[in-house]
């Protein structure tokens, strides 16, 4: 089975350190290419503005100058031998619940996969507050990574569709287990504008992220992790709406 990497966090990340000790617990088959750089809150962004540069670090890993969705592009078209049976992307630095998917460059690494037609799983690391930089600790992915994956190897999934994993910010030994949810919502926000001056006087701003409100609602990601388990949602590429086709048909068709 032959495996590709991938994450928004960079090829020198703590988190892809982990996912490659989880991918070779399946395959010896197992390939790198991610963003050299940090690419959190990329969403599914593609360069088209500047031309890509790809770096070769050993025989089967690789990182390039751009977004995770070209680095899925590239190990694609560029890197391996011939197709992937899966894509894994991660283990990010940060959890990616809820309507948070929507700028996560971990998650739209595995959408582009997902579009390629390729099995693909995105993999985040909750942690439990903000500033910790690279001492989040990653002992519950480390632990609970190959029992999630396993049976995801095999699971059939539907076309154009990935399946999002989160670990909750818990030891592994108190991780109460694995539940199959959907995607929650946060309570509109996106933390605070930190405002500053450069040293030429001119105004700069920041985003800050510490934690976003939400309201819990049964059956979500959100919830999983704050009662401490393991959330795994099926993700579609199919944006539309259905529900709301009948009523627009019959307004336009007037």
């Amino acid at each position: 089975m032959r495996i590709l990497l991938t994450n928004d966090d960079g090829i020198f990340a703590p988190g892809l350190t982990v996912l490659e000790e989880i991918a070779r617990q399946f395959s010896d088959d197992v390939w790198i290419c991610c963003p050299h750089e940090e690419q959190s809150g990329m969403g599914h962004a593609l360069t088209l503005s500047r031309p890509i540069r790809m770096r070769r670090h050993d025989e089967r890993r690789f990182s390039v100058s751009g977004t995770p969705t070209d680095a899925v592009t590239m190990g694609l078209r560029k890197v391996l031998p011939g197709p992937p049976d899966v894509i894994l992307s991660g283990v990010n630095r940060g959890a990616n619940l809820a309507d948070d998917i929507t700028y996560s460059g971990t998650v739209s690494a595995a959408i582009e996969g997902a579009l390629a037609g390729v099995r693909s799983i995105a993999l985040s690391q909750v942690y439990a507050r903000e500033g910790m930089g690279d001492e989040v600790p990653f002992d519950a992915a480390r632990a609970w990574g190959a029992k999630v994956l396993g049976p995801l190897l095999d699971t059939p999934l539907p076309k154009r569709t990935l399946v999002n994993v989160n670990f909750p910010a818990l030891p592994a030994g108190e991780v109460k287990g694995i539940r199959a949810v959907r995607q929650g919502f946060h309570d509109y926000s996106r933390g605070s504008v930190v405002e500053g001056r450069d040293p030429r006087g001119y105004k700069y701003y920041w985003f800050g992220l510490e934690a976003i409100e939400h309201t819990l609602d049964h059956g979500t990601d959100l919830e999983a992790i704050d009662e401490g388990y393991v959330a795994l949602t099926p993700l579609q590429l199919d944006l539309t709406h259905h529900a709301s086709l009948g009523e627009l048909g019959e307004r336009f068709a007037r």
